[in-house]
């Protein structure tokens, strides 16, 4: 860690529970939703969820739904390009799902940055913007600082989560089954001699993270770099805002004044993004 006082700025955020599925849908539909497109959304995302092909009967059981019913709403899901049927006649996400992605995130971006350029300007130092796609951290949008020296990263890059501050910050508001699930897929491959590659201990990690409500990447993933980062409240889709410089100008000091301003531009985009009114 940065600081060897970890100070609380903020109380520790809620633990969320995992709703259950079926109530969850019925719920939607009851508050006047379109049933057809509700199942249809539930299908792809039980293919997104699996991070692998799916039989039509395991689709079907993961959405709750008939069998004839899933078999036809994944015939026109596949015709339209939003999903694919393998030889195996397994299904998998299509490739227009890839251009509605590119524009969606492109358009988050867009939302975010004045909220970055915000911070940016508080703490001196980039400003980033991520969420969590599948397994993998997403950067969406950056402020980059204005110094010679800084930290550049490219929206549209990808990289696991356990290794950067944004990745951590997210994890620490998941469920631990959805955790034990991703780090058991994606594995704690070491970046460099900081990277936390123990599962047990990377787990505890989390709870500490959770705990005192933001995570530090102490060159976890790159030698020299200091990453502070909070996860945005009650966003739909995981995601994090952070700060990252080089560890010399990202002292112990620097990083406890920048918390509580995490925490308050955090909270300024979930209650953007949550009404719809862009930043001005």
């Amino acid at each position: 860690m940065a600081t060897r006082k970890e100070k609380r700025v903020q109380p520790a955020p809620v633990a969320r529970l995992e709703p259950d599925a079926h109530a969850e849908r019925a719920e939607r539909v009851d508050k006047g939703a379109v049933q057809s497109v509700e199942r249809a959304l539930d299908l792809l995302e039980a293919i997104a969820d699996a991070s692998s092909p799916q039989g039509l009967s395991q689709l079907a059981a993961a959405a709750g739904l008939p069998l004839p019913t899933a078999h036809r709403l994944m015939q026109t899901l596949v015709h339209r390009g939003y999903a694919r049927q393998e030889p195996s006649r397994r299904y998998t996400l299509g490739a227009q799902l890839i251009h509605l992605g590119d524009i969606a995130s492109r358009l988050l971006g867009a939302w975010a940055t004045p909220y970055l350029a915000e911070l940016r300007d508080f703490t001196g130092e980039s400003a980033n913007f991520a969420i969590l796609d599948g397994n993998e951290i997403v950067y969406v949008a950056q402020a980059p600082s204005r110094h010679q020296m800084r930290m550049f990263t490219e929206p549209g890059r990808r990289v696991l989560p356990h290794c950067t501050a944004v990745g951590k910050a997210l994890l620490a508001e998941l469920p631990q089954n959805r955790v034990q699930t991703i780090i058991s897929q994606t594995g704690l491959p070491a970046r460099t001699n900081r990277t936390i590659t123990d599962p047990e201990a990377f787990l505890i990690h989390l709870k500490t993270i959770h705990r005192q409500g933001y995570a530090i990447d102490e060159g976890e993933q790159e030698v020299g770099v200091r990453c502070l980062a909070v996860s945005v409240p009650n966003a739909i889709t995981p995601s994090a805002i952070s700060v990252s410089g080089p560890a010399a100008r990202m002292t112990a000091e620097h990083v406890e004044q920048s918390i509580p301003v995490l925490h308050e531009v955090a909270t300024k985009l979930s209650i953007s993004l949550a009404s719809g009114d862009a930043h001005r």
